[in-house]
């Protein structure tokens, strides 16, 4: 019965040092640490230790070869673009000439944003003409001709 009430306890402390490092083990010691509470309340229920041991192993195994890739598929994190980050790439209309000393404005996606050419470029951009953003800084874009 000592025995199990171990498992209980490890598994508790697996779970609270978890939960003080803030997920740092990605959740591993979570689960294993559930894992022993589990095996131990089992061998409590049924008065052997072994089957708490035999249980308490037997899901960490299930948990490392099957589950651990599952847990760790869904707490990664995915990139998502921001907005000004995905507006590279989007084409707008000029609404007010861009042109190399003298910011203009571009029309992207029914917003209007602040617009330079890129860096380095000798085109300048009349009213109407239709450009691509090539990159974000702050809250101007700079943009290129469509066809290049």
């Amino acid at each position: 019965m000592i025995w199990n009430w171990a498992l209980v306890i490890l598994g508790a402390l697996l779970v609270l040092i978890e939960a003080s490092l803030g997920g740092f083990a990605g959740f591993d010691l979570v689960l294993v640490g559930s894992a022993c509470i589990i095996g131990g309340g089992i061998g409590l229920a049924l008065g052997q230790a072994t089957t708490g041991f035999i249980a308490a192993g037997v899901l960490c195994v299930a948990y490392v070869a099957v589950g651990r890739r599952w847990v760790r598929h869904r707490l990664h994190t995915r990139e998502t673009a921001s907005n000004a980050d995905a507006l590279i790439g989007q084409r707008g209309i000029v609404i007010e000439r861009v042109a190399r000393h003298d910011a203009g404005q571009v029309k992207i996606s029914g917003e209007i944003w602040r617009a330079v050419p890129v860096a380095g470029a000798t085109d300048d951009f009349d009213a109407g003409a239709e450009v691509t953003v090539a990159a974000v800084n702050g809250v101007t874009v700079e943009v290129k001709s469509n066809a290049g």
